[in-house]
């Protein structure tokens, strides 16, 4: 008996992409984030009481967002409307909140899903406060940008903001073996291949889902080379303008400051695999040679420029090498912010003290008037006293010598502290004697 056609009116499974296949039916089918939907999780907790507040959830691409909005709708009864800041205005937003309006009246709730919400401006932000406050909509944005940076303050008083997790190799292999499932057929893929495809996901389940789609029609079985042939390497997920840059030279910065040379050259790799100008990062090693180690290694500085020089000269990869050799040195390099604090404290001071003159026999005397009013009496020549060192006092008059640069033990430095410290005790003498002077005086003063 010959099988009846489908209907022209029936969805075809087989026509569906695959990614839209997989799409989790339940709130215990989403992988990866257990940590937001476990029944002891902050959403967990919510969908058990039947009751949601607005939230923000922000997370890498391809790791739920959207089919988390949709399942909470069905789980909370709630009505499921969806707007995208790329393509809808405040027009499509007024419909969207009359109709929510009428259906409160009813007693029906509403879920207002926002994707790409960062892409709405602050006034188009705005228009969704009373409606999230008055609760005629409960407000799910999704966001890959740091809502901190991209939303504003009022609108992300009134949310929660919930963290979705990029996926992990475990989540995203368990993701392959369901659509092998689904499929019925095993990839075409070696081990190492697979490992491979899971390497090129970055995280993302949909480009994993639709990478596997590519490869239905394929026959044999493929290795890693022959894998990258087929299909494109995906760019790595980096924004050289939003928090993805910021993230990454903090990361660049910290592993240095952390004397980690292997985790400083990882971190150096994925900027410029992302596509940031080296001459950026030339630019943030110049300035972390001055701030975090300065005096320690006086070198440092001089190679975070010559790798600047040397990339402005050769560019691109060779110019990359010097780069790359500075952030060796400077994470190799001794640690020392003591001029970095020792500066402000110094900017401080300054505030304090105001307009204060200097000692007056510091001063050069160029006019007659000058000398008369005692500019320069007294100055001691440094270089040509015992030691190069005289000890005298370089604050001003009405002010108690100060100090604010306090040197560590590391590297250079450590010279440093030794030379300040006899230096100190010098002055020290120095002013003992002047003061049993000034004693003196008033003595033979008072004998008179």
């Amino acid at each position: 008996m010959s099988q009846e056609p489908p209907s022209l009116f029936e969805p075809d499974e087989a026509g569906r992409p695959l990614a839209d296949r997989l799409r989790p039916k339940t709130l215990e089918d989403v992988l990866g984030q257990e940590h937001l939907l476990g029944q002891d999780a902050p959403i967990g907790r919510m969908v058990d009481e039947r009751r949601l507040v607005s939230m923000v959830l922000w997370g890498p691409p391809g790791c739920g967002k959207t089919t988390i909005a949709r399942l909470l709708a069905e789980r909370t009864n709630l009505v499921f409307e969806s707007v995208s800041a790329t393509f809808s205005g405040v027009a499509e937003l007024r419909k969207v909140f009359q109709s929510a309006a009428k259906r409160r009246e009813i007693g029906q709730g509403t879920m207002l899903f926002v994707d790409e919400i960062h892409r709405f401006n602050r006034a188009q932000q705005d228009s969704f406060l009373p409606y999230v406050e008055d609760g005629t909509v409960v407000l799910v944005g999704a966001t890959t940008e740091n809502p901190s940076f991209e939303l504003n303050s009022a609108l992300l008083s009134r949310s929660q903001v919930f963290v979705l997790r990029r996926l992990n190799e475990q989540t995203l292999t368990t993701l392959i073996e369901r659509a092998e499932a689904a499929t019925g057929r095993s990839l075409p893929v070696d081990a190492q291949a697979r490992q491979a495809m899971v390497a090129m996901a970055d995280g993302d389940g949909r480009y994993l889902l639709n990478l596997i789609e590519q490869l239905q029609t394929v026959s044999g079985t493929l290795d890693p080379s022959a894998l990258a042939e087929l299909v494109q390497q995906r760019a790595p997920i980096y924004d050289k303008g939003q928090e993805g840059h910021y993230n990454l030279i903090s990361a660049l910065h910290k592993a240095m400051r952390g004397s980690d040379p292997d985790a400083s050259l990882y971190w150096l790799a994925r900027m410029l695999d992302g596509g940031e100008d080296p001459l950026y990062i030339a630019r943030r090693l110049v300035r972390f040679a001055n701030e975090d180690i300065a005096i320690a290694d006086p070198q440092a500085v001089q190679q975070a420029l010559a790798a600047w020089d040397v990339y402005e000269r050769l560019g691109s990869p060779e110019g990359e090498l010097a780069i790359a050799q500075a952030v060796v040195y400077l994470a190799t390099a001794p640690k020392s912010i003591a001029v970095y604090r020792g500066f402000n404290a110094a900017k401080k001071l300054a505030k304090q003290t105001g307009s204060l003159m200097p000692p007056a026999n510091i001063l050069n005397a160029p006019t007659k008037l000058m000398k008369n009013l005692g500019y320069g009496e007294g100055y001691e020549y440094d270089p040509d006293r015992p030691g190069g060192f005289s000890g005298a006092n370089y604050f001003p008059e009405d002010m108690e010598p100060q100090r604010v640069y306090r040197p560590t033990g590391n590297g250079y430095e450590r010279v440093i502290a030794e030379k300040l410290a006899e230096w100190h005790r010098l002055r020290a003498e120095r002013r003992m004697q002047e003061d049993e002077k000034d004693q003196e005086a008033q003595d033979d003063g008072t004998e008179i």
